[in-house]
Parts: C-alpha cells; structure tokens; sequence
C-alpha cells in the first residue's frame, strides 16, 4: 500500500502530524513496517480529518477577543479542543472560546 505522502513535509503548530499527508509522526516512521490494517486505518482516519479540517474556522474568542482556529491543532490532526475535558455549554450559547480562556474556564 503506496504512502499517502505528497512532499510536503511540516509539522502542525502542535509538532503532533504533517501537514503534508495529515500523518502521525508515529504512523510516518512506522509505515513501512505497519501492516495493510494498520495502513487503512490510518487511511481512514486522514480521510475523515480531510473531510473536518474542511470545515476549519477562523474565530475570535467571545471572552478575549483573541484570533484562533477551530478544527485542528489537537492530538492526531483533531481539534485543539478535543484534547481537554468536556465542558458544557462552553460560552453560555455562543461561539468557542479560544485555548487560553477555555483552558481558565476548566480550571475554575
């Protein structure tokens, strides 16, 4: 099973997968020994994070007012914010917040 690679290698703002190929670093160095199951599901998952990072958004937090994107950023190419504790609601209705206020708000 052929690399999903494209030669354009870099590293996301998180140093967690390319951005590039939209690998792991671990599915990158383990995919010449990974196993035809271990390449499809990785196949799948650059799939269904190809299909979300469509829907990425430019937003300001409604707290700070501070620029950020929503639907990356976070563990395996997910959302920053998938990667902490669920809150809810998290702005009372409104639009995310940004890393810094959200992170404040879960520690309250």
């Amino acid at each position: 099973m052929a690399s999903p690679c494209i030669s354009q290698c870099k590293l996301d703002g998180s140093g967690r997968y390319c951005t590039g190929c939209l690998r792991t670093l671990d599915e990158i160095r383990g995919w010449s020994r990974a196993d035809n199951s271990q390449k499809r599901a990785a196949l799948a998952r650059i799939a269904a994070l190809s299909q979300a990072r469509a829907s990425i958004r430019q937003l300001a937090c409604q707290q700070c007012g501070t620029h950020f994107r929503c639907g990356d950023g976070g563990r395996d190419g997910a959302c920053w914010c998938s990667d902490l504790p669920p809150l809810l609601p998290a702005t009372g209705g409104g639009d995310c917040l940004c890393p810094a206020c959200l992170q404040q708000r879960l520690s309250v």
